[in-house]
């Protein structure tokens, strides 16, 4: 059967250890020469960088969120034994896990780390469909006379390249098709490597529950419960034009991936739809001053997520979650698209200021939509403000020295208040 060592990348046939190095950690399958679409996934990405970044932390739990109100965005493996896991309320997870070191969102770097990785994926292929900043679908057929080995050595490869380069372990799933990888890359988690192939997809799929379906949530699974249906081998028990009568279009979606199945190509031009960013309040808050720093922080974080992967969007909304939990939104479209922190802050600023709704409020958030390329972002605005080029000008100029000297090298006055 062939392997593959994931530390040296020798090929070899078979074997409990690598001949060339010793080490256990390979990979093998019948069909590792010949699967083409892969998925890569950073393992806990926010909190890998967070480690990196600051080596104190190596061998604590890390949680990245914020405020005791908050919820996870993620948590490294150490405070996932505890139980701790991503969109679980804050004080939850400090509940779970008392001693955990409790970090803010920086969201500039991850995207630059990000940007890092995709670049030695470019290296590969240019079919990346990526999905979030941390993760990407890559179809690599045809690159094996390109770099003269198969993907399954390419995607080693590259993992070993995001740990050595930048300090960041990835997992990698490799199948025949995007359902099917993704679900490989969670099966080893972390530093993992995992094969499904054609042969023993019906296999692998069988027992296992529906929830392992991309998109079958809570709701689904109890959809599908409450037709009797909480396997795989459940699904393929059905009848496809009932699954259709029963479930409309997703009864044939999952007629098909039951039986693994998925046409979806690798699309390099999935672009987001919209980025946002929202800060959940430790305490119901009315006050225009924390309100205020507030937004100007939101709005830096949705703009630092959009230059990173140089995109503009033409409609600002912003987001506000009242203390008895009802959400109020407000949108706005522009004349032109727009990735400026200051343009995102005045336009959500004046939706703030329009809504004339004085909270109290648990959240606001907010977001830019309406995407497109940032090549023509912000040329109609000099004719709206004559002072647009120069706040332009300068933000540009505090951009460039917080990449070189770190994120804090240049805080705005109305983002110290709390």
């Amino acid at each position: 059967m062939p392997a593959l060592c994931r530390d040296c990348l020798t090929r070899f046939s078979g074997g409990p250890r690598c001949p060339a190095c010793r080490s256990p950690r390979l990979v093998a399958h019948a069909e590792l020469e010949t699967l083409a679409i892969a998925h890569v996934d950073c393992d806990a990405f926010y909190a890998s960088v967070e480690k990196r970044d600051n080596p104190a932390l190596r061998d604590r739990p890390v949680i990245v969120g914020g405020g005791t109100r908050g919820v996870v965005s993620t948590c490294c493996y150490i405070a996932r034994i505890s139980g701790v896991r991503s969109a679980m309320p804050m004080f939850q997870a400090l509940r779970l896990c008392p001693q955990a070191v409790v970090v803010k969102p920086r969201m500039s770097v991850y995207a630059e780390v990000s940007r890092q990785i995709r670049a030695l994926m470019e290296r590969l292929t240019p079919a990346i469909e990526p999905l979030s900043l941390d993760e990407a679908f890559l179809d690599l057929t045809g690159t094996e006379r390109l770099h003269g080995a198969p993907p399954a050595v390419l995607l080693a490869r590259l993992v070993r390249q995001m740990e050595e380069g930048l300090g960041i372990t990835g997992s990698v799933g490799l199948s025949h098709n995007k359902f099917l990888a993704k679900i490989a890359s969670d099966l080893d988690k972390p530093r993992g490597f995992s094969v499904i192939g054609r042969g023993d997809t019906a296999e692998f799929l069988r027992p296992k529950p529906v929830r392992i379906i991309w998109g079958v949530g809570e709701a689904g699974q109890a959809a599908l419960a409450a037709a009797g249906i909480r396997t795989i081998a459940d699904l393929l028990r059905w009848d496809r034009r009932d699954l259709q009568a029963r479930f409309g279009s997703m009864g044939d979606r999952l007629f098909h991936l039951a039986r693994g199945e998925d046409t979806r190509p690798v699309k390099r031009d999935e672009r987001m739809k919209s980025i946002s960013a929202e800060t959940t309040f430790d305490e119901d808050t009315s006050d225009p001053g924390v309100l205020d720093g507030h937004l100007w922080r939101l709005a830096e974080r949705v703009s630092d997520r959009a230059k990173a992967k140089d995109l503009a969007g033409r409609t600002i909304t912003l987001k506000l979650k009242r203390a008895d939990f009802r959400i109020v939104t407000r949108r706005h479209s522009l004349p032109d698209p727009t990735h400026t922190a200051d343009r995102l802050y005045r336009e959500a600023r004046a939706l703030h200021d329009a809504a004339r709704d004085p909270g109290p409020f648990r959240l606001i958030g907010v977001g830019l939509s309406d995407l497109t390329a940032a090549g023509d972002a912000d040329r109609m605005s000099d004719l709206l403000d004559p002072q647009a080029a120069t706040r332009r000008a300068a933000e540009r100029a505090t951009d460039a020295i917080r990449a070189r000297f770190g994120k804090d090298a240049i805080i705005k006055g109305r983002a110290l208040k709390e």
